[in-house]
Order: C-alpha cells, then sequence, then structure tokens
C-alpha cells in the first residue's frame, strides 16, 4: 500500500472522528483513558480546551471556522458573477475576476451553516464550491 492509499477500515474509522461534536470527543478520550489507559498528550489545560482526540482529529473535531472555495464556475458563469456580489459586495469587474480565477476563496473564517449557505448559492447558481 502506498502513501497516498488509506485502509478502508482507518479511512471510515478517521471520517467518524472528524465528524464527532467537542462534547463526544471529551467522552471518547475519557472512554479511552478508562478502558485503555490512553491519556491525552501532556499540556493538560490546553488539551482539555481542544477536545483530546489523538492526532489531527483533534484540530477537525473542534474547527468552527469555515472557508468557502469556488472550485469551478460551471456553465452558467454570469449568474455565479451575480451571486459571488452579492455575498461579497465586490463591484462587476472584481467579482468576474475572482470567479475566472477559481479555485479561489470567495469568504472565510465562517461558521458552518453560513458557510454550507454561501455553497449552496454558488451551487444553485451552477458553480462548484467547496467549504475548508
Amino acid at each position: 500500500m502506498s502513501a497516498t492509499e488509506v485502509d478502508p477500515a482507518i479511512k471510515t474509522l478517521g471520517d467518524s472522528l472528524v465528524g464527532l461534536t467537542v462534547l463526544q470527543a471529551k467522552s471518547l478520550a475519557d472512554y479511552l483513558e478508562s478502558a485503555y489507559g490512553i491519556k491525552p498528550a501532556a499540556g493538560g489545560a490546553v488539551m482539555m480546551a481542544a477536545a483530546p482526540v489523538a492526532g489531527s482529529e483533534a484540530a477537525a473535531a473542534v474547527q468552527t471556522e469555515f472557508d468557502v472555495v469556488l472550485t469551478n464556475f460551471g456553465e452558467n458563469k454570469i449568474a455565479v458573477i451575480k451571486v459571488v456580489r452579492a455575498i461579497t459586495s465586490l463591484g462587476l469587474k472584481e467579482a468576474k475576476d475572482l470567479v475566472e480565477s477559481a479555485p479561489k476563496s470567495i469568504k472565510a473564517g465562517l461558521p458552518k451553516e453560513e458557510a454550507e449557505k454561501i455553497a449552496k448559492e454558488i451551487e444553485g447558481a451552477g458553480g462548484k464550491a467547496e467549504i475548508k
């Protein structure tokens, strides 16, 4: 198995961990400590604030800010430009340049709900967007 391939069981486990809420991650950490003696890394309060989970899953489990990235403007560029203008308050030329330079970040540091709403608006206009 190469470095880019991931065992399906590991991928499933990782995807499950990323989807945990902060409370669920804390419960998982408590369970791992009581059942198997696995403790969070040294750092005490810092680790507790970050919902102690092994590795990079901790950062993903507590992500509160999301970026909306326009990946493709699709078949209806004009409609996507109109949506981008409404979202960003850019002028026509700036919005057109932004859309034509896809993939490009549209908005950053948003709550998940707002990021999802913006991505749906872009996709409703015929574009493609990702939330990161």
